[in-house]
């Protein structure tokens, strides 16, 4: 018989852009699809199934939207079942797909439990420990006991911001033909570890991004917190400026339409040659990321003078 384990907690996954997960892109980044349900998990203590949601342990008497009485007795939940009594040291996190604020997900879909991560009890000279498996290692085990997974909508090696966004619109995962993406995405770097030690994973919510944005590359704000090239950005990119690098043109060669390229490249030009060395000061040494602070220059200057455009 197996020992007593207690419920866990499943970490907090943090916005893309905090500090919490600075740097995570960098390296092998596997993008999953975010699903709207509810947190759930599943793990063996002293030879009985239990049920956990996000913030509690859960029984019969006690359940969460049905997850409980689903995994202890559902036909459907028996390769759970079956992989917890034979590999009693794992726990299984994952989403129990209730009606949350997405609709558009097929009939199908629904009441099922679908894993996202796998945690691993083990000891490490001689103190027990924990960790999560990576994917490639837990996909192939769930999927021999056939147990529904979320698998990776791509893999990105030191991913940008933008090609971070554009995977947006590539999580169809259970979602209907036609209806459209899902909520979001989790980012996971499983050799990530963040300023703290800490083994952590990034989430994008398509709901927080304006549709303008959206449609190019990408939004300004995560969670109501400016990435520090918009905040360069804001600040260098003055009225004055621009409309300085605008008198330039058309006082030279008149004004086009044509010349909008122009007029963003030298703005951004600008920024950079002028200005660098004071948001250095301004900012503190940041980490900038040029082709960011070049979208966002050319926003700004958008915002700026909007008649031109």
């Amino acid at each position: 018989m197996d020992k007593k384990r207690s419920f866990v907690k499943y970490q907090h996954i943090e916005r893309f852009g905090t500090d919490e997960v600075r740097h995570i892109e960098m390296g092998e980044a596997y993008i999953f699809p975010k699903i709207d349900g509810t947190n759930a998990s599943a793990w063996l203590s002293e030879g009985k199934i239990q049920a956990g949601s996000r913030k509690r342990h859960l029984t019969l008497d006690s359940d969460n939207a049905g997850f409980c009485y689903w995994l202890q007795r559902s036909e459907m939940a028996e390769g759970i079942r079956v992989l917890l009594k034979e590999h009693p040291n794992l726990r299984l996190f994952g989403e129990w797909l209730v009606p949350h604020s997405l609709k558009t997900y097929r009939e199908d879909a629904w009441r099922r439990f679908y894993v996202f991560d796998v945690m691993e009890e083990y000891v490490d000279t001689g103190e027990p420990c924990v960790r999560y498996m990576h994917y490639n290692v837990y996909k192939p085990l769930v999927e021999s006991y056939g147990i529904d997974f979320i698998p990776p909508v791509s893999i990105i090696r030191n991913a940008s911001y933008e090609q971070l966004v554009a995977q947006l619109h590539k999580n169809v995962f259970l979602v209907q033909d036609g209806k459209g993406s899902g909520e979001g995405i989790v980012i996971k770097n499983y050799d990530y570890r963040n300023q703290y030690g800490r083994q952590t994973w990034a989430k994008i919510v398509a709901s927080e991004f304006k549709e303008k944005h959206a449609k190019t590359m990408g939004p300004s704000e995560i969670n109501g917190k400016k990435m520090i090239e918009e905040e360069i950005a804001i600040e260098f990119v003055t009225e004055a400026l621009v409309e300085k690098e605008y008198e330039k043109i058309r006082v030279t060669d008149g004004w086009r339409s044509q010349f909008i390229p122009r007029l963003l490249h030298t703005v951004y030009h600008n920024v950079v040659t002028e200005e660098s060395w004071n948001f250095v000061k301004r900012f503190k040494n940041p980490t900038i990321d040029f082709a960011r602070l070049q979208y966002f220059c050319y926003a700004r200057t958008k915002e700026v003078k909007p008649e031109l455009f």
